[in-house]
Order: C-alpha cells, then sequence, then structure tokens
C-alpha cells in the first residue's frame, strides 16, 4: 500500500450539509432549525447548564469534597511491612526499592498496624507515637 493511495473507509466521509436551497433539499426555508424562538435565531444559543433563568442543578446542589493535591506524594507504612525489608537501616530510597512505597512518593510516614520482630533505624521517615513506642521497644531508633 502506497501513502498515495490511502483513502477512508466507505461511509467515513459525509457530503457538507447544504442548507436554505429549497423545498427538494429538505432543508430549504427555515434551514432545518423549525420556526421562531431562540433556537432558530443567530447566535441564539445559551451557555452550558442554563435552564432558562431556573436556578442551575450544579447550583442547586451542595458542594461536596476536594481531590487532595499531595495525597499522591505521601504514603503510608504498616509497622509489619518493615520486616519484609532485608536492610536494617531503612530510609525513602529503601522503601521505594522494595515496592512499598509509590515511585512519586516524597513522604513515608509508618503507623502501627502488626509488630516489628526486629531491630531496625528509621532515617528521614516520619512515624506516628505508636509506632515510635514499637520500635524503640524492639531496641531500634528512629533519625
Amino acid at each position: 500500500m502506497l501513502l498515495n493511495t490511502v483513502q477512508p473507509g466507505v461511509g467515513a466521509k459525509h457530503a457538507k450539509r447544504r442548507v436554505g436551497r429549497g423545498i427538494g433539499s429538505g432543508l430549504g426555508k427555515t434551514c432545518g432549525r423549525g420556526h421562531k424562538g431562540q433556537k432558530s435565531r443567530a447566535g441564539g444559543f445559551h451557555k452550558v447548564g442554563f435552564e432558562g433563568g431556573q436556578m442551575p442543578l450544579q447550583r442547586r446542589l451542595p458542594k461536596r469534597g476536594f481531590k487532595s493535591l499531595t495525597a499522591r506524594f505521601v504514603c503510608e507504612v504498616r509497622l509489619s511491612e518493615l520486616n519484609l525489608l532485608p536492610v536494617d537501616e531503612i530510609d525513602l530510597l529503601a522503601l521505594k526499592q522494595a515496592g512499598l512505597v509509590a515511585a512519586q512518593a516524597q513522604v513515608a510516614k509508618v503507623v502501627l498496624s502488626g509488630k516489628v520482630e526486629r531491630a531496625v533505624k528509621l532515617r528521614g521517615i516520619s512515624v506516628t507515637a505508636g509506632a515510635r513506642a514499637a520500635i524503640e521497644a524492639a531496641g531500634g531508633s528512629i533519625e
């Protein structure tokens, strides 16, 4: 197949609609717009969501919730997941390499969920109060 022989598929292209060209065309006189009214006039369209002066639906319903812009950069790590790591010194890079946090994570926080079974040293990772107590009880430290 040559580039100069490529054609659109059958039925993919339609002839432009020619309006106002007589009764026989089916689109003569009013050109398919009907008689009178706002939609028949030139420039006679209103903005999206306009309901003729009635309070629009998007203004009648209450505002609800929001999308956090920082949620994808902050990750939580369970205390029990620290046991899966082969290293004793844990930082954000070690968590990313183990697949415990997302690659685009900028902040990680350890939460108290499960038990830590060995002494680990956390560097540059925030922890909750309960997780801090559990890590220090196991002989670990937090920097």
